[in-house]
């Protein structure tokens, strides 16, 4: 029977929403996004119109009364803004699964918290070994000690189906801590000169967070509206503005007390998570990842900094995630994730050398000179893409379930 045109019609209206809905649901979508942004950035960059992506991302945005008024590119805040909600979403996955995942139990913490340790440490290493000559770039220690976790479960997702829940779990905990680490790095080493007055009215905008967490306040605009607050503090007193995302979402409660099916941390995550996922991030790819190749060489690529940054993201994560893994099992403290050969955390360990959000960002946190940036850039892409491609081969080739 043949369908009316217009009935085709209503069936394709139908069809496309259906799809777009079905693939924002999936869990690589995000990571698929932000590389489809990334890599516009970098035609753009390289294109004809190069000066119109650079006059857009530098384009002078102002806001504020007075004093209080200040005036950044549209990149910076991207960066101080925009992120702050990318970084709310941390600190709701912490809390969430400090309190009912995986992190609320001790022996399931061990081995993913030492490998993320490690995951950190030897990267940062590596990165020293090649820039300790030159003490102006050693700013950028811990741009390779980050991991990209939408990234990284974006190529664990297209591998396919050999890889075992477990897997998928382990390299989400690493990624957990690794965002914890980086948190923690950016307020010890990220920040400019403290402003002593506006320190104190941060101070006041964290105890009321604690004081709406305590009285069960479960509404959600308090907590934003306190961290609206809280941003402005923290930006006039020389702390990252990240850091009041982080405080929101550590301070919502998990649970209603009056209502223990409720969880106020949920629904907050159900609201921001698409926000963040397609909006938040692929605004940042588009904004940071835009390197213009014009007159670079491929020697330029040597440099210490971007060539410390790409080794360390790519050999400093395995090396530290898997060597410590394998350290921490031969010695009987710690068991694999269960059904994992050591091929799959091989390839895990080599996927978690993805840095590509937080490395950018750290970078961008780390060196102002944009020229200096744009060698920044060029070590994280490079770095990533090894790691994306090692990965990818080494867990869709090589690793099988109970094999090695």
């Amino acid at each position: 029977m043949t369908q009316h045109p217009s009935e085709l019609e209503a069936v394709k209206k139908g069809v496309l929403p259906r799809l777009i809905s079905d693939f924002m649901k999936t869990e690589s979508a995000s990571g698929i996004v932000m590389i489809a942004f990334a890599v516009l950035a970098l035609i753009a960059a390289n294109s004809p119109w190069s000066g119109l992506y650079k006059e857009f991302i530098n384009t002078s945005i102002g806001f504020g009364i007075n004093e209080a008024a200040a005036a950044e590119p549209l990149k910076v805040w991207v960066k101080d803004i925009l992120m702050v909600f990318f970084f709310l979403i941390v600190g709701l996955e912490l809390k969430r699964e400090m309190r009912e995942g995986f992190l609320s139990r001790r022996d399931q913490i061990l081995l993913p918290l030492l490998a993320a340790a490690g995951g950190m440490f030897a990267p940062a290493v590596i990165f020293f070994a090649f820039n300790h000559g030159h003490p102006a770039n050693l700013a950028g220690w811990a741009i390779p000690s980050a991991t990209d976790i939408a990234f990284a479960l974006c190529v664990l997702m297209l591998v396919g189906r050999n890889i075992p829940p477990a897997v998928k779990i382990f390299l989400l905990a690493i990624a957990i801590f690794d965002d914890l680490g980086a948190i923690l790095i950016i307020a010890a080493f990220y920040n400019s000169s403290l402003a002593f007055t506006p320190l104190i009215l941060a101070l006041a905008g964290f105890l009321l967070l604690t004081l709406l967490n305590r009285q069960n306040v479960t509404a959600l605009a308090p907590y934003m509206l306190t961290g609206v607050y809280l941003w402005f503090c923290l930006y006039h007193s020389g702390i990252h503005t990240t850091i009041a995302g982080v405080a929101v979402g550590m301070a919502i409660p998990m649970r209603d007390k009056d209502r223990l099916h409720h969880s106020p941390l949920n629904h907050a995550m159900h609201l921001l998570h698409p926000w963040v996922s397609f909006v938040v991030l692929p605004i940042f790819a588009f904004t940071s990842a835009g390197v213009s190749f014009a007159g670079m060489q491929a020697s330029d690529l040597l440099q210490p900094l971007p060539l410390g940054i790409a080794l360390g993201l790519f050999f400093g994560k395995q090396i530290g995630i898997f060597g410590t893994a394998w350290l921490l099992v031969t010695m009987r403290l710690a068991s694999k994730p269960e059904g994992a050969s050591w091929m799959h955390i091989y390839g895990v360990s080599i996927i978690a050398g993805i840095g590509f959000t937080m490395s950018l960002f750290i970078g961008l946190l780390a060196f102002s000179d944009p020229q200096i940036q744009e060698m920044v850039k060029v070590g994280v892409i490079f770095g990533s893409l090894l790691s994306t491609l090692g990965g990818f081969i080494v867990l869709r080739f090589f690793a099988r379930a109970g094999k090695l």
